[in-house]
């Protein structure tokens, strides 16, 4: 590996999907990497040129950047650490009970690498952690010789490396000028608006952002359940209001709710945040509201698919399930939509029979547990087969593709579930079955 002294060696700890990510895409564009992890496991099949992730792209630029020199692997911080001129801290911050981030895996992992460090390091904390973390940090390590800087991350699960190679933005906030310089210039060959500013302002940036963003889907699946009443289209709805300038088209398509790693956390963490600092935003405590909202509705629609009651009981009815991750593209099951309402089906007594492309084979202990009492199917025509109803939870392309002469022989039932708008209800129809999607006149 490169030791020039132009070069900062930068060490990144955590190879989840922000530290992987970032580690290897900062290693493509031609830094000396090393991606630090405690778990053996990944570690073996980083160094294997496996990822331990599903991320379109990532495989292929880990293995440019592991020949080329720039990348390694360690089991733990040590060596890594030590001659490291940029540590990144992208670790997990789980939401407590009360709604606030916890920042045991940050502190932790600050308190270890502090004595390791050399003078005038600088540790880059790409975890999206609470406004004030910058100082929490700080204190962890221990050192008045290193600064900490705020760079969060924006990354999408699916397109995470083009996101990070072809950003809207790159924030970098710190209260010391040459620190955040040092971590702006390793951004120098990416092409976009660098935002620089103090480290409470980045740290408040990237909440703001993912509770803007939590906002617009539970607005639009508001407007969805509006036109399903009043008899008009969301899709011509999202497509109107999205062509307004001012708003924009994206994060406009309705769907079973919003879930993944982030808008779950960071939505509640919003909220815990203000109310920390004496304000209640009561706006975001109605945007979690109204997701859960959608995830009953969804419900509410298996429930009339098969001719029964809001709040009846499904007993003796087989929900065949289309995908089951949080979004097409990626493998994480964290908060998935798609799972809190299988299991409210479940919990009124619906079996539950599941196809998703990439829940398939022997699965981790999490992940198995995410999926208990689930049966899960080797294809979608295998988990329709029988089944009294068909819900479409993930818009994984290939539930485009079906064929919907063999699904209406294979169901039991007759309707489909749309809960991503993901197919052509006039197809759909032209089979011989019914249709219903979010927002959507169903005929």
């Amino acid at each position: 590996m490169s030791t020039t002294s132009t070069t900062p060696r930068i060490a990144v700890i955590g190879t989840g999907y922000v530290g992987l990510t970032t580690g290897v895409c900062l290693a493509h564009i031609g830094h000396d990497v090393v991606c630090c992890d405690i778990d053996r496991r990944k570690i073996d099949l980083l160094r294997r040129g496996a990822s331990p992730i599903v991320e379109a792209g990532l495989e292929e630029m880990m293995a440019g950047a592991v020949a080329a020199g720039n990348l390694e692997f360690s089991l733990g911080n040590d060596p890594a650490v030590r001659t490291a001129d940029i540590v990144f801290l992208c670790l997990p911050t789980p939401q407590g009970d009360d709604g606030s981030a916890d920042l045991t895996f940050v502190t932790n992992a600050a308190r270890e690498i502090g004595p390791l460090l050399q003078p005038g390091a600088v540790v880059v904390n790409k975890s999206t952690v609470p406004v004030g973390s910058h100082k929490v940090v700080k204190t962890a390590l221990g050192r008045d010789d290193v600064e900490v800087v705020s760079n969060p991350e924006f990354l999408r699960e699916g397109t995470a490396v083009h996101d990070f190679l072809h950003p809207d933005r790159v924030v970098v906030g710190a209260d010391d000028e040459t620190a955040r310089s040092r971590v702006s210039a390793l951004y120098s060959s990416i092409d976009t608006e660098m935002i620089e500013t103090d480290a409470a302002s980045a740290e408040a940036i990237k909440y703001a952002s993912n509770g803007f963003l939590a906002m617009k889907i539970s607005f639009i699946n508001s407007v969805a359940a509006l036109c399903e009443h009043v008899g008009a289209d969301i899709e011509a709805v999202s497509k109107g209001i999205g062509s307004d300038d001012r708003i924009g088209p994206k994060f406009l398509r309705p769907g079973p709710g919003w879930g993944g790693s982030c808008f779950p956390k960071d939505s509640r963490a919003l909220v815990s945040i203000a109310l920390d600092h004496g304000y209640d935003f009561s706006l975001m405590r109605y945007v979690i509201e109204v997701n859960e909202q959608q995830h009953q509705r969804m419900v509410h629609k298996i429930t009339s698919a098969v001719g029964r009651h809001d709040g009846d009981r499904l007993d003796g009815v087989t929900v065949a399930a289309l995908g089951l991750t949080f979004k097409a593209g990626t493998d994480d099951l964290r908060d998935s939509p798609a799972l809190r309402i299988l299991r409210k089906a479940q919990q009124r007594g619906a079996v539950i029979r599941a196809y998703d492309p990439t829940v398939q084979g022997d699965l981790d202990p999490y992940r198995a547990s995410q999926v208990q009492n689930f049966e899960l199917a080797p294809t979608a025509l295998d988990a329709i087969d029988g089944a009294d109803v068909i819900v479409l939870l993930t818009e994984w392309p290939e539930f485009t593709t079906l064929d919907y002469s063999k699904v209406r022989e294979a169901l039991a039932g007759d309707t489909i579930v749309d809960c991503r708008n993901l197919l052509d209800p006039a197809e759909v129809r032209a089979a011989g079955l019914r249709y219903s999607g979010i927002g959507r006149p169903s005929l």
